[in-house]
C-alpha cells in the first residue's frame, strides 16, 4: 500500500512504560457501545463458499452509502462479495478533503487512528451495517480491509483507547524495533517489528492489543461483515519467526482464528507481496489463504504482450492448493504504483479477468479503478466516496462471473486454440468454455472439449458458434481484444442492466462558475438525475444539464438512477469541484511570527495542486525581520499557491499547519501566526 505523504511527520513519541496494560472498553465515540449489535450473530453458513467460489469487487473508497445504492449493480454484473476499503477511525488530513488525491487522500484509511467502525471518507458505523444488510439482501457477502500491524505516523491523532489497550504508552503499544525502518526485508525480525514505509509497528503479540483489535473485529462481524483482509499481513511475525525480548508469543495469526467470530465460515486472506524471503507458503498456512502477487505480474505481462502461453498463464507460483489463493490482475497497490501508472487498457484488464475468474483455482479479485480514469489522469474524477470506474459492469466482466458460478466443482483444462498462444481456451469439464482472444483475428474451427450442439456467445448474446465432434466452428472469425463464454447448462437469461453516467471527455474540476455535462444512458429509454439532494428530473442519453457553483463549500454531488425493462434499478453518483482560482505576482511577500518553542531556523514551503512546489522540504528559508517576525518574497509568478511555515528541520518538528493538513492560502502582505 501506498503511504507517502508531501510533508515531514514528527518522529514516534515517548510514554509512561509503566502504564497500566489493561485494554480499554471500546466506543464508538458517541458514547455507545462498539458491540451493541447481537453478540451471537452467525453468518450464512454458505457465505465462505459463496466468495470463495465467485468474484470479489474492490469497491476502492466507495463510501458505504454508494456500496448500498449500487448493489442491484453489483449483484447484476455477478458479484458474489465486495471488499470495502478500511473502516477503522484514521487520520483526518488536508482538513477532511475528499480528494483521492491532492486535497486529501486515499491511504489516509490506511493510517488507523483507533480501532473502531467509521471514518469520515467511508461513513459511520450505522451505515456500515445498513450497506452489509443491503448486500445480503441481494446474497452478496462483504470483506473488511483490515489493518493490524500499524498506526498513522501522525501519532497525536491515535486514539488514547488505542494507547492504553497497547500497554499504555506508545514505547509498549509498539515494537521496540520500531524505531527503526526497514532497510533489510530479508531480515524477518526487521520485516515484522521495524517500520515499514514509516508506518509505526504495532506490537500486534500484546495480549491487552490482541483483545481490543478483535473487539472490532468482532464488531465488523456483527454489523454483518463476512470476512477479512489482513493489509501488510507480511509484517506480522509467524510463530516461527524470531521475536522480540518482550514476553510475549508470535501468536497474532492464530488469535484470529480463535477470537474471530464464526471463523469457519469467514473469508479470511493476508496481503503478503512476495519477494525474498516472503514465507508465502507458510503465511498461506497460518492464515488460510493469502494473495498470489506474483502471478497478477506474471499475468499482466502476457496479457499486455499478447502472449497466452498455458505454461505462463497457469502456473500460480505459490506451492500451496490454488484454492487458498486470492487472484487479481491488478490491485490498487499495483495500479496506483506502477511508474506508468497503468499498464493495461481496460480491454486488456477484462481480458485478464476473463482468465482468472473462469479458470477453477483462485479467488478472483476486481478492482475498481477511480471513475473515468485515463492513462493521461489515473484519478480521473478524484473524489473518494463515489463508484469507481463502469468497467465492473462490463458485459465481458458480468458474463464470466456468472460463468464462474455456475462451472463450480468442474475441473479445469487450458488450450492455447490451435497452438495459437495469442489466444487461451479456460475449459471447465465439459460443461463450458471461456475463449480469450488478444492480438489477431482467430479463426473459428479448432479443438474444444464440449458436448456437440449450438453455443450462443454469452458476452454478446447473438453469436452462435457450433460444436460438432469436439471441433468449434462459426461463420466469422473471433476478433482481437474479445472474450467468448460459450454454456447452456447452468445459464439465466437477464435482460442487459441499465447504465447511467456521464460523457468520457467531462471535465469535475473547473474555476468557472459552471459547468456543462453530458449525461449517458444505456439499456433504459429514460433515467432520472438529481443535483444535491434536489428533485429528481427526467433525462435521455446525451441531454445536458447545467452544475453550478453551490452558495456553500465547493462540491456538487449528481446522482443518475434509471431501470432496465425487468425494473433493475441501477445508480451513479458524480462530483463536480468548483475551485477558487487567484494568482500571486513576483514580488509579493508575506511574514511570519515564530511561535516562541521554534528554532531561529524558520522555513516555507509553497506548492499548489498542479505539482508545482518552491523547493523539496523543508521548503525555502525566510528572512528575519525582528522580534521573532519572518518574511519571505515570491521569486515567481504563481497561480493558486498553498504555503506551510515549519522550523526547517528535515523531520518537520514544528509546522503550521499542522502536518497531513492543507497550507493555507497566500494573502499578500499578510503577517501569519499559529492562532490566526
Amino acid at each position: 500500500m501506498l503511504t507517502g505523504s508531501a510533508f515531514a511527520l514528527s518522529a514516534c513519541g515517548e510514554g509512561d512504560s509503566s502504564a497500566s496494560s489493561k485494554a480499554a472498553d471500546s466506543s464508538d465515540g458517541n458514547g455507545s457501545s462498539q458491540t451493541s449489535g447481537s453478540s451471537d450473530k452467525k453468518s450464512d453458513p454458505e457465505a465462505l463458499a459463496r466468495v470463495a467460489n465467485g468474484s470479489v469487487l474492490q469497491v476502492f473508497s466507495w463510501d458505504f452509502n454508494t456500496i448500498k445504492e449500487s448493489m442491484p449493480d453489483i449483484a447484476a454484473a455477478g458479484f458474489t462479495a465486495v471488499q470495502t476499503s478500511p473502516v477503522n477511525e484514521c487520520l483526518v488530513g488536508e482538513g477532511g478533503g475528499m480528494e483521492l488525491y491532492g486535497d486529501g487522500k486515499w491511504y489516509y484509511h490506511y493510517q488507523p487512528t483507533d480501532f473502531k467502525i467509521g471514518n469520515y471518507q467511508l461513513g459511520t458505523r450505522d451505515e456500515f451495517k445498513e450497506m452489509c444488510d443491503e448486500a445480503h439482501k441481494y446474497d452478496v457477502k462483504v470483506i473488511v480491509d483490515v489493518i493490524a500491524n500499524h498506526t498513522t505516523p501522525q501519532l497525536d491523532a491515535v486514539s488514547q483507547d488505542l494507547i492504553d489497550a497497547g500497554g499504555g504508552s506508545f514505547e509498549t503499544l509498539f515494537h521496540k524495533n520500531n524505531e527503526k525502518d526497514i532497510t533489510d526485508y530479508g531480515d524477518r525480525l526487521q520485516c515484522t517489528t521495524a517500520k515499514m514505509g514509516g508506518l509505526p509497528d504495532i506490537n500486534t503479540e500484546r495480549p491487552s492489543f490482541q483483545e481490543y483489535f478483535f473487539k472490532y473485529i468482532n464488531d465488523c462481524i456483527d454489523c454483518g461483515a463476512d470476512g477479512f483482509r489482513y493489509d501488510t499481513a507480511k509484517h506480522i511475525g509467524l510463530p516461527e519467526d524470531p521475536k522480540e525480548n518482550d514476553g510475549f508469543e508470535n501468536n497474532f495469526w492464530d488469535k484470529v482464528k480463535t477470537e474471530t467470530k464464526d471463523y469457519d465460515s469467514k473469508f479470511i486472506y493476508g496481503e503478503v507481496l512476495q519477494g525474498g524471503n516472503d514465507m508465502i507458503e507458510e503465511y498461506v498456512d497460518a492464515i488460510g489463504r493469502t494473495t498470489s502477487s506474483t502471478y497478477g505480474g506474471k499475468l499482466r505481462a502476457a496479457v499486455k504482450n499478447g502472449t497466452l502461453d498455458t505454461g505462463v498463464v497457469s502456473e500460480y507460483w505459490i506451492d500451496r492448493d490454488p484454492k487458498q489463493l486470492v487472484t487479481w490482475v491488478e490491485s490498487h497497490d499495483n495500479y496506483i504504483n506502477d511508474q506508468t501508472w497503468r499498464e493495461l487498457d481496460n480491454d486488456q484488464v477484462i481480458m485478464g479477468w476473463a482468465i482468472i475468474a473462469s479458470r477453477e483455482g483462485g479467488t478472483p479479485l476486481f478492482f475498481s479503478r477511480p471513475y473515468n480514469a485515463t492513462e493521461e489522469n489515473n484519478w480521473g474524477m478524484n473524489r473518494i466516496g463515489p463508484q469507481g470506474d463502469d468497467m465492473y459492469k462490463d458485459s465481458r466482466v458480468s458474463a464470466v462471473n456468472f460463468f464462474r458460478t455456475a462451472m463450480t466443482g468442474e475441473e479445469e483444462t487450458l488450450v492455447n486454440p490451435a497452438n495459437d498462444s495469442t489466444a487461451i481456451i479456460v475449459e471447465r469439464g465439459k460443461k463450458g468454455a471461456v475463449i480469450v482472444n488478444s492480438e489477431k483475428e482467430l479463426k473459428a474451427d479448432f479443438d474444444i472439449n464440449l458436448p456437440d450442439g449450438e453455443y450462443t456467445d454469452r458476452v454478446d448474446g447473438k453469436t452462435v458458434y457450433t460444436v460438432k465432434g469436439g471441433k468449434l466452428t462459426s461463420g466469422k472469425a473471433i476478433p482481437e481484444n474479445t472474450v467468448v463464454v460459450l454454456y447452456n447448462d447452468g445459464y439465466t437469461e437477464r435482460a442487459p442492466m441499465a447504465n447511467v453516467g456521464v460523457a468520457e471527455d467531462t471535465e469535475f474540476k473547473t474555476d468557472k462558475d459552471s459547468i456543462s455535462v453530458n449525461l449517458t444512458l444505456e439499456n433504459a429509454d429514460k433515467g432520472t438525475y438529481s443535483i444535491d439532494g434536489a428533485e429528481a428530473k427526467e433525462f435521455k442519453n446525451g441531454d445536458k444539464i447545467t452544475v453550478s457553483k453551490p452558495s456553500s463549500g465547493n462540491v456538487v454531488k449528481v446522482e443518475l438512477r434509471a431501470e432496465n425493462k425487468d425494473g433493475a434499478k441501477t445508480y451513479e453518483r458524480v462530483e463536480f469541484t468548483f475551485e477558487t482560482k487567484y494568482e500571486i505576482k513576483k514580488g509579493t511577500k508575506v511574514y511570519f511570527q515564530k511561535p516562541d518553542p521554534w528554532q531561529e531556523n524558520v522555513h516555507v514551503y509553497i506548492y499548489n495542486t498542479d505539482d508545482e512546489f518552491n523547493d523539496d522540504w523543508p521548503g525555502e528559508p525566510m528572512k528575519k525581520e525582528a522580534d521573532g517576525k519572518y518574511s519571505y518574497t515570491f521569486t515567481d509568478d504563481w497561480e493558486t499557491p498553498l504555503i506551510i511555515f515549519n522550523d526547517g528541520a528535515e523531520s518537520g518538528t514544528e509546522q503550521y499547519p499542522a502536518p497531513n493538513e492543507k497550507g493555507l492560502i497566500v494573502e499578500p502582505d499578510k503577517t501569519y501566526t499559529t492562532e490566526s
